[in-house]
């Protein structure tokens, strides 16, 4: 199901006028705030239309602001070719100080009841299981930063690591996330989205999207929206 929306409602949202609302549309002021705090015309438009693209720099900046604190690793660079394998490189300012690891992504999925992603690491030169678990609960979390708003990273992201096979649960991250904790008629905004999955392009992660909005949220919406262009009307000014 692809929204209908109008296609300016983000920009609307982004001017939208508090002080001159009627009451009952201000209870919908968080949902609307989140809404417009995470996605700008852009990204909502490429969600809807099925597919997300992603760039490497994006991914990157979202890595390097939750490194954390306890200055061990010292930065993850992603790097994505066109041949659809991921380079990843993390330096260390411990013994290892420079780790490399180059894979693929099998499945990137999040639907509502799961949210996960699947790496296969082709060429590895790493310490230990727990140094790439960490390594990739960070790179799966900035990929999808820019569909679900600024995520808190937490050590506790579960991730499992079988011979050369790297799956990472954030299910319980999206579940906390801004969009996860904000719900509308009854609906939660995290589920409206959903990846089906991910393929490596030269310069990004393109992502395979649909936007899954129940009729009562996007009539909801509408009258949010003609509320807001009624009510900043002025007075003997025509529509």
């Amino acid at each position: 199901m692809v929204i209908d929306i109008p296609a300016h409602f983000i920009e609307d949202l982004r001017s939208f006028d508090w002080s001159t609302i009627r009451e009952t549309v201000q209870d919908y002021a968080p949902v609307l705030t989140a809404l417009r705090d995470t996605w700008d015309r852009e990204t909502l438009t490429e969600i809807a239309d099925g597919h997300l693209f992603v760039r490497d720099a994006t991914m990157n900046e979202a890595i390097a602001k939750n490194l954390g604190t306890d200055g061990s690793i010292t930065g993850i660079t992603l790097t994505s070719h066109a041949n659809g394998t991921l380079d990843i490189v993390c330096t260390t300012a411990k013994k290892y100080k420079r780790i490399e690891l180059s894979g693929t992504i099998e499945e990137m999925v999040h639907d509502g009841e799961k949210s996960y992603a699947v790496y296969r690491v082709r060429k590895k030169k790493v310490p230990n299981h727990g140094l790439v678990s960490w390594i990739f609960a960070r790179v799966s979390l900035s990929m999808v930063e820019r569909m679900v708003g600024h995520l808190d990273v937490s050590d506790r992201v579960p991730v499992d690591v079988h011979g050369n096979t790297v799956r990472v649960d954030f299910h319980e991250v999206l579940a906390a996330s801004r969009l996860g904790q904000t719900e509308f008629r009854g609906h939660r905004l995290i589920d409206m989205i959903e990846i089906e999955g991910a393929q490596v392009r030269d310069g990004g992660i393109m992502f395979d999207t649909k936007l899954n909005v129940p009729d009562d949220v996007k009539d909801a919406l509408r009258n949010i929206l003609k509320d807001k262009v009624q009510t900043g009307t002025p007075e003997g000014g025509t529509e």
